[in-house]
């Protein structure tokens, strides 16, 4: 019979890590904190991101009284222009141009809305007077409740052309 051989005690600093475990522990542990932070960038983009006041959400546009009859008001963080026709009503027209969504500016010595991207025009009301854009700009419901004009931004209406049912008016 055989004699099992003698165990010899483990040399000195072998309960150190080794070069390729601590390397493994380390690509671990990187990739551990990689997909935290891909899963916390992740949740943060799906939350809403609209602020009161902004695009997405209600914005109050101020005191109905304190928009003159024919004009019109540019809101850049709620992305509308808001027009108060001469009859005393309100529409609030989205800026994106609706050929290839550039954003329209108010030209108030031509009375019109302009496209810089192909030179679409719109009159007072976003019906469309020079193409290539295939229809008016669409709008945003607007409400007027206790004086103040508020406009819910979260989803544009589309529209063919204007008419005065559109307009929001103080009851």
């Amino acid at each position: 019979m055989k004699k099992p051989p003698a165990t010899t005690p483990p040399p000195a600093g072998a309960n150190q890590l080794s070069r390729r475990n601590f390397l493994k522990l380390g690509l671990g542990a990187l990739g551990a904190l990689a997909i935290l932070e891909t899963g916390g960038a992740s949740l943060l983009f799906l939350q809403p991101r609209a602020a009161a006041g902004e695009f997405g959400g209600v914005v109050t546009a101020g005191a109905s009284d304190s928009f003159p009859a024919g004009s019109v008001t540019e809101f850049p963080d709620g992305r509308f222009f808001l027009v108060r026709a001469p009859d005393g009503g309100f529409l609030a027209v989205y800026r994106r141009c609706t050929h290839l969504g550039c954003s329209v500016s108010w030209q108030p010595a031509e009375n019109r809305f302009f496209c810089p991207c192909h030179a679409s025009t719109f009159d007072l009301h976003g019906n469309v007077t020079n193409p290539p854009a295939p229809r008016a700009l669409d709008t945003f419901p607007v409400t007027i409740e206790a004086g103040q004009v508020r406009v819910n931004t979260t989803r544009p209406d589309t529209r063919d052309n204007f008419t005065p049912d559109q307009l929001a008016y103080e009851t």
